[in-house]
């Protein structure tokens, strides 16, 4: 096998690899620049869907059940 062969059995490896890939916001095939999107303006759109919470994985905690369960004690007053 020469270089040559090398280069373009990579070449398709890749091809195919993208081939049938689609934009995860609008359907559209991938482009290489902006993989898994087809734009830039789709990249956009996920990040601000990100950003604004839109995505979260679901969880059983309650909001503001980061704070302990008890309160704690004060130190007793040295005056």
């Amino acid at each position: 096998m020469t270089s040559g062969q090398g280069k373009s059995r990579g070449a398709a490896a890749s091809a195919r690899a993208g081939k049938g890939r689609r934009c995860p916001t609008c359907g559209r095939p991938a482009a290489p620049e902006f993989r898994p999107f087809c734009s830039r303006r789709c990249a956009d759109i996920d990040l601000g869907r990100w950003l604004k919470g839109i995505y979260r994985i679901p969880t059983e905690e309650q909001p503001g059940s980061d704070a302990p369960d008890e309160t704690p004690e004060e130190p007793p007053d040295s005056t």
